[in-house]
């Protein structure tokens, strides 16, 4: 069986070449504004608030030892310690942030630290992360996970290390942590995704279809009879959850393939339609110029431009 996850994961390429310490001393309050970049965070001592906004939505989380939270499109947000309410947009920050190796101290620097987390920026080496990003949750937020855990003492161990080859150690542990997060937030995802989607026993069985066999002639018809449902309570239930209707999630799934096969260049577009679904290159030319703005022959050229 086809594990949609690991499709998904496996188109993104994720990694996470950026990473900073952060000690801080409460009280203590930072905000930020990532313009759209994915953004985690790993908590490796204490506990602190983690505000989200996006667009009209606001989510305070709380972060604690272990905790990891990857943030695939990241907006506005602010962390901030307990003593103190979650940072509102445009209030006024004092925290003072001095610059340490390897990352920054927040807060008093005389005063006792009592938080320490690893946070950066990730990294989606697929040209198509913006169509996979809308795939996934808004937020993915993994707690009491033993595994994961471990790795995130691991990671803080090699942090503080002073090894041989340790950002090298570092890259590939974060790699690893990210796709474990994505794992374990398979069974607690609370926004609209494929996490949360693949959570729903009934709606894992039409996604693994629809990723196991993306060719296929598939209808509302069919994946709501594989579900053993409804067509319109398999629809209504699909959108929930996943964010987006069936057939929009399938068109983003084949033409993220497409885009894969394209950069690749070792398919004529013959077999590159036949993969996606279509039963012609005219036909998978229309529809691949309508999703992405071009047709498949200048997005082909401008990848292998860029290679």
């Amino acid at each position: 069986m086809v594990d949609p996850l690991a499709d998904v994961i496996s188109l993104l390429q994720p990694g996470a070449p950026f990473s900073k310490l952060v000690a801080a001393s409460a009280p203590w309050a930072v905000q930020r504004a990532e313009t759209g970049r994915p953004f985690y965070f790993a908590v490796l001592e204490g506990s602190c608030y983690l505000t989200i906004e996006n667009d009209d939505h606001r989510e305070t989380l709380l972060l604690s030892e272990g905790d990891f939270v990857l943030i695939p499109e990241a907006k506005r947000f602010s962390t901030s310690s307990l003593d103190r309410q979650p940072p509102v947009t445009g209030e006024t920050i004092t925290t003072p942030i001095t610059p340490m190796p390897g990352g920054a101290r927040v807060g008093n620097p005389d005063s006792v630290v009592d938080m320490r987390m690893l946070v950066g920026n990730c990294v989606f080496g697929s040209p198509d992360s913006a169509l996979l990003v809308s795939l996934l949750p808004q937020w993915l937020h993994v707690r009491g996970e033993k595994r994961l855990s471990t790795l995130v003492q691991m990671v803080g161990e090699e942090y503080r290390a002073d090894k041989p080859a340790r950002e090298m150690v570092m890259t590939r542990l974060l790699e690893v942590l990210l796709i474990e997060a994505f794992r374990s937030a398979a069974v607690t995802a609370a926004s609209p995704g494929l996490v949360r989607g693949l959570s729903d026993p009934k709606l894992a069985i039409t996604l693994r279809c629809m990723h196991g066999s993306p060719a296929a002639g598939w209808t509302i018809a069919q994946l709501a009879r594989a579900a053993a449902m409804s067509r319109s309570g398999w629809c209504e239930r699909f959108n929930r959850a996943v964010g987006m209707p069936p057939m929009a999630y399938l068109m983003a799934l084949r033409m993220a393939i497409a885009k894969r096969l394209l950069r690749e260049g070792e398919l004529p577009l013959a077999d590159i339609a036949e993969r996606t679904g279509y039963r012609s290159v005219s036909a998978f030319g229309v529809a691949f110029t309508r999703y992405t703005g071009m047709p498949p022959g200048r997005f082909a050229k401008k990848a292998f431009l860029l290679t």
